[in-house]
Order: structure tokens, then sequence, then C-alpha cells
């Protein structure tokens, strides 16, 4: 029955059916299921195979939209009693679009599939000047970083971060994964960024290995 249920979580979330993922996982945690399994076979399990169809072009991004929707539907149930068993996020992530660029869908959908991981995420938004950046990751117990940038005009901005976390200090406590249209691993190379994925699905993946690379 336990299995039933958390297949069909993770069924109705790849279906983007945000109000039965929220009613199903009521019904887990009323059955006594416990939240780090609902999340794990249900939520991240559902994300993951949308995430491995993306990859694929099974889907698009109108489709993972709507899952992770739903999934944030599941998850808005699930926090509280994940906290109250005491389950803390895989780790932290500062994500954002740099400084002069506008854009958002990109850093949206990446913010949306690395929070399925179990990752929790600061949004800084768009337009984020470096000092911002650096100041969030000094308060904060971050081990992450998120560039985006869809501009050729603005990609260097990620290079401004990089060099602003070194001057600050920084570097060494953090990763730094790039991304967006005009991003390629040589440029990646280039700034001294330590991961460069090519969407939002790889970002989620190498999201959790470099977060758990920092917490070993």
């Amino acid at each position: 029955m336990e299995a039933a249920l958390l297949q069909e979580i993770s069924e109705k979330l790849q279906r983007g059916k945000a109000k039965d993922v929220a009613a199903l996982v009521t019904q887990a945690l009323e059955q006594n299921i416990s939240p780090e399994t609902i999340l794990n076979e249900g939520l991240v399990c559902g994300m993951n195979v949308i995430g491995d169809k993306f990859r694929q072009n099974e889907v698009f991004v109108p489709e993972v939209l709507v899952a992770a929707r739903a999934m944030n539907a599941g998850l808005k149930i699930l926090k509280p009693a994940l906290s109250g068993a005491g389950i803390e996020p895989l780790g932290t992530a500062v994500i954002c679009t740099v400084k002069g660029d506008m854009h958002d869908i990109g850093k949206n959908l990446v913010k949306m599939m690395i929070e399925g991981q179990g990752i929790a995420c600061i949004d800084l938004g768009v337009d984020v000047d470096p000092q911002v950046i650096v100041d969030t990751v000094r308060d904060n117990d971050v081990q992450l970083v998120c560039l985006s940038a869809l501009l050729t005009t603005t990609m260097y901005g990620q290079k401004e971060v990089i060099d602003a976390l070194c001057t600050a200090g920084l570097r060494d406590k953090v990763r730094v994964m790039v991304g967006g249209a005009p991003i390629t691993q040589e440029f990646a190379d280039e700034i001294g960024a330590d991961c460069y994925t090519l969407d939002a699905a790889s970002a989620a993946r190498e999201a959790k290995r470099l977060i758990a690379e920092m917490r070993a």
C-alpha cells in the first residue's frame, strides 16, 4: 500500500496534477509514512523522471514547469513535517541572473529542478550585483552559487561574480555553476567556474553532486 501511494504521488507529479499531489502527500502523512520517504520516493522520484525525459527531449519546458509546480504543492504540505522530523535540506544554493541581464525563465526552471532534489534555494532574481551575491554567501550556509546569463553582453558578469568571491576570500567555500544560452564548457573553464551544464535537469543532478562534495 505504501509503495503504491508513493508511486501515485510520483505519477501525479509527472502529470502536473498539483491538487492531487497535495492531497496524496496529506494522505501519506496520515498513513504515517515518514516525511523523508515521501520526499525521496514520491516527490524527488517524480522530478527525476521528468528530468530524465527532459534531457532526452521526451518532454519540454512547459511540462517541466507544471511538474515543478506540482512538486511545490506537495512540498508546501510536507515541509512542516520534514522540519518536525529534523530533516534538513541537502544543502543551500544561491541562484540568480547576473548584473545587466533581465532573463529569468531558465533560472526559474533550474531553481525548480534543484529544489526537486531537496536542496534549498536562495533566489536573488535578475540583474544581480556581484556584491549582493558575496554578501548572501557570507551571511548564509551556502555551498553552491548558480549563475545564469542569457546574453553575450552579460556573460562576463559570471566572471565578475567569481572574481568578487575570490576578493572576499569566499571562493573556496562554494562551488560555482554557470549556464545560459551563450555559455559553453570552454567559457566556464576560462572564467574558473566549477561546473557548466547544458540544461536544467543536468544542473539539478550536478548541484546534488557538488553539494555532496562540499559537505563530505
